[in-house]
């Protein structure tokens, strides 16, 4: 494979070409209430080609690895009509080198049965709890290996698994609803979501007790959010912001994400690390061959990094930040993140909510959108503050605001880091891409919170 990956780049008339070539098995099981809606497992290959020539690209996607030498050759060809702008992508020494993952129990070893059997223990157990009308199981799995090839000389093969799961429980009294859910998800590790039992039943009792929570009375709130949530907000209202393909080809972001611009306190770092073991965000090279890196966004406050191809880096005179990926052979690799966070500061949640009179405590995700500055975004999970206290259950709250506003509201920083690996992210027509994100603790001052 490496000699035919490479000799087809051989005399291409190009700036720059890449290759990759990918194989795959992909298990997907769902289940709505009682109903099995699907089990399968699909194997398939195929490749693709970019070409770089007088700063426009081409791009064609094959299925058969015979067809690779006329790919190239009809990416050229594209690119030659899609020509602009001059670009001098930014050099690299060539890269030799293959990357295998290792899980405890490769979901690749785990039969269809097996994996079928245990996701029926768990939706026997929310359907035979009390109040719970329907349940949601979504299993899906990935193990790909990705050959990559460029007319720079480098050769990266890299063997890619992946997990995640979502269970959720709807409960209904009368006219009322409501349900609770939890994602999970794993490097290709089917442990990671054996002996869940426990946490299946907790998600039936959530659900069922939200039927008897109160509303929030909307207003604005000091609030705290659990790292699940904070993560969530991290990677979807400030992540998305700072990746470079959509600050270069929008002037107001250009102004908006201005290096140097302060964002918050000297407590506030917000990082994306493609380096950190064992996350669904982390890889050894990205899809044009740069390695994945710690990119420091905001440190203490400032705004000091983006997220970069070669492409964006050259653009806008910066660095290649190894953050150029594709979910698959069939789509050109784009911006996007790995593992973004806020790092951990030194407050314990109870020194944290010690001091609030009045305010709410928010957890976990249940959905969400941003217009670039601004965000919605649903709690899965709330409960009211009061005198530094927990007290009790809300029904899901809907979190508002400017995500530069909300930044420097955030006037406290846990030290309980935790990482979200149950997402998936979409962008550009792409998605789910496997990511993680994840926070501490943190606490906002002031918060728009509204109920139903």
């Amino acid at each position: 494979m490496r000699n035919r990956l490479s000799e087809a780049l051989r005399n291409h008339g190009a700036d720059h070409v890449d290759v990759r070539f990918e194989e795959r098995t992909v298990t997907r099981i769902t289940y709505r209430g009682s109903q099995l809606e699907e089990a399968s497992l699909v194997s398939d290959s195929g490749g693709c080609v970019r070409a770089l020539v007088d700063g426009g690209w081409g791009f064609v996607s094959f299925n058969d690895i015979d067809g690779v030498e006329d790919s190239v050759a009809r990416a050229v060809q594209a690119a030659r009509y899609s020509s602009g702008k001059s670009l001098s992508l930014p050099g690299k020494d060539p890269v030799d080198a293959s990357v295998t993952s290792f899980p405890r129990k490769s979901v690749g070893r785990v039969s269809l049965s097996e994996k079928k059997q245990l996701l029926d223990e768990y939706n026997d157990l929310i359907m035979s709890s009390p109040r719970i009308l329907s349940s949601q199981l979504s299993y899906g799995d990935a193990v790909r290996t990705v050959r990559y090839a460029s007319s720079d000389g480098s050769y990266i093969e890299q063997q890619v698994p992946d997990l995640t799961l979502r269970f959720a429980a709807i409960a209904r009294e009368g006219e009322e609803v409501q349900q609770a859910g939890v994602s999970i998800g794993s490097v290709g590790d089917f442990a990671a979501i054996e002996a869940l039992h426990d946490d299946v039943r907790d998600v039936a009792r959530r659900a069922a007790a939200l039927l008897d929570a109160e509303n929030v009375k909307g207003g604005e709130y000091t609030v705290v959010l659990d790292p699940i949530l904070a993560g969530v907000f991290t990677h979807e209202a400030f992540g998305h912001l700072s990746e470079a393909d959509l600050v270069y080809h929008n002037p107001q972001m250009t102004e908006l994400m201005a290096l140097g611009r302060r964002f918050g306190g000297a407590h506030l770092n917000i990082v994306d690390d493609a380096t950190l073991p064992s996350l669904r965000g982390s890889y050894a090279y990205d899809d044009e061959g740069t390695p994945g890196q710690r990119t420091y966004l905001i440190r203490e406050g400032e705004l000091v990094g983006r997220l970069h191809s070669r492409e964006t880096a050259a653009r806008m005179g910066e660095q290649p930040s190894g953050n150029c990926r594709a979910i698959s052979y069939r789509h050109s690799p784009i911006v996007r993140m790995s593992n973004t966070y806020i790092e951990p500061g030194d407050m314990p949640l109870s020194e944290m909510l010690a001091d609030i009179e009045e305010g709410v405590y928010v957890k976990d995700w249940y959905g969400g959108q941003t217009s670039l500055e601004m965000f919605t975004f649903s709690a899965g999970e709330a409960y009211m503050i009061r005198n530094g206290k927990l007290e009790e259950m809300l029904r899901p709250v809907v979190l508002t605001g400017n995500v530069f506003t909300t930044l420097e509201r955030i006037d406290a920083v846990g030290n309980d880091l935790d990482m979200n690996q149950g997402g998936g992210c979409g962008k550009g027509g792409q998605s789910p891409l496997p990511v993680s994100n994840g926070s501490p603790h943190i606490r906002i001052s002031r918060c728009v919170l509204g109920g139903r």
